[in-house]
């Protein structure tokens, strides 16, 4: 074999390694949880660790003293650093401050795309629609619009930087959905942005945290 084809071989190996190793820990998630919290000044609850392979985080939410957040096994085995899991748990935390509870929406949503309970993904596609009810979600209750994903994902990458975090935390854990091919396509049905419009919102959004 060339010198060429094995340095192609070792860069291809070493690709797939990387890949397969994306994963966070408890303590990150804890660690992420504590400084995103923190720095909004949210109520500091313990975390509920879901074994669910649907990578998904969601408050199940009563009242704005009475809720509980949950991240699953599923997210934290697509996600690889803390900045990323802090996008995600600052993106829930935005739709609790922003009152988008309130305006119609009083039980478990999740950060997952709706378009998993439709089976329309890849990747992850059919474990992700296989164990998403498992979570208690159904399409009935997605209830936020995609404005409110739009305001809770700004919400989220702003906390970012206040957090002391870089600002691209969240485009990043998304980037990781479309990775692994879990993407909502545009249709009327899905209460989730489609996901490359909302890559290049997220994106735009840190462009412009991170210059502030």
């Amino acid at each position: 074999m060339s010198l060429r084809k094995i340095l192609t071989s070792t860069a291809i190996l070493i690709m797939l390694s990387s890949c397969a190793q994306a994963s966070i820990s408890k303590e990150t998630v804890e660690a992420a949880w504590q400084r995103i919290a923190k720095a909004d000044g949210f109520k500091q609850i313990q975390i509920t660790y879901e074994k669910n392979n649907a990578p998904n985080a969601w408050v199940r939410f009563k009242s704005q003293n009475d809720f509980s957040v949950h991240v699953t096994d599923g997210l934290m085995k697509i996600l690889n650093a803390e900045e990323e899991i802090a996008g995600v748990l600052g993106h829930e935390i935005g739709h609790v401050r922003l009152g988008h509870y309130n305006k119609g929406v009083g039980r478990a949503v999740g950060w997952a795309i709706a378009g998993a309970l439709l089976g329309r993904i890849g990747g992850l596609a059919g474990a992700a629609a296989q164990t998403a009810g498992q979570v208690g979600m159904n399409l009935a209750e997605s209830g936020f619009s995609r404005g409110q994903e739009v305001e809770a994902d700004d919400y989220g990458t702003e906390l970012l930087k206040r957090a002391g975090y870089d600002p691209y935390g969240l485009y990043k854990a998304m980037k990781a959905f479309a990775d692994n091919k879990i993407v909502t396509q545009p249709n009327g049905f899905n209460s989730h942005p489609p996901t490359a419009r909302r890559l290049k919102h997220l994106l735009d959004k840190a462009k412009e945290v991170k210059g502030k």
